[in-house]
């Protein structure tokens, strides 16, 4: 992602099931704030990161991302609280700048309001904009309730890559890498009138 690329719409408020939601995007002030949302997640949902987000250090390189238009954050927030991010990453290929890898994280708190859903059509949105044409997503093979999510929106399996996680403990975990068409997506939300 460029610099010079603006992203239009933000911030915005949404009401989810009767909880005021706000949709910003990240800035260079939230690094405290992402960092005790992801202190305040289960291990597990970390796995798929490139980055262990936990570690000042490693928000630290997210935020200079940001700043170097490499990744551009969608926080959801609920009033000062941090409950959710959606983030799209360009490839940095030049064979492959029509491509980009979303992620999407919730808190526990915020599980059932579909969340999940809003984020990823926030990250495709801005996906349009800058000319994305596919979007892949990365999640292990035993995080069922992902999967479920990404395939009810349309995302494909393309790969599976054996042992390619290991966690704290030790343990191997199999890597599945989805993908999805970005105006085919927009359309079926549309469709399903969920709202931009």
């Amino acid at each position: 992602m460029k610099n010079s690329i603006s992203i239009k719409g933000f911030p915005k408020s949404r009401v989810v099931q009767q909880r005021r939601l706000e949709f910003r995007l990240m800035g260079a002030d939230d690094g405290p704030l992402v960092l005790s949302f992801a202190r305040a997640l289960p291990a597990h949902d970390l796995l798929f990161l490139l980055r262990d987000i936990t570690q000042e250090h490693n928000v630290d390189r997210w935020l200079q991302d940001v700043r170097d238009g490499t990744n551009c954050t969608v926080l959801a927030l609920e009033g000062d609280t941090v409950i959710g991010y959606g983030s799209l990453i360009r490839s940095q290929q030049d064979w492959s700048q029509h491509v980009a890898e979303i992620r999407v994280l919730t808190a526990a708190s915020a599980r059932g309001l579909g969340l999940g859903q809003l984020l990823t059509r926030e990250a495709f949105q801005i996906a349009l904009e800058m000319g994305v044409e596919k979007i892949s997503a990365r999640m292990t093979l035993d995080q069922a309730g992902a999967r479920r999510v990404f395939e009810g929106m349309g995302f494909r399996p393309e790969a599976v890559l054996h042992d390619e996680v290991k966690d704290k403990s030790g343990n191997k975990h199999d890597l599945l890498v989805m993908a999805n068409d970005v105006p085919a997506f927009l359309a079926r939300m549309e469709q399903h009138g969920v709202p931009g």
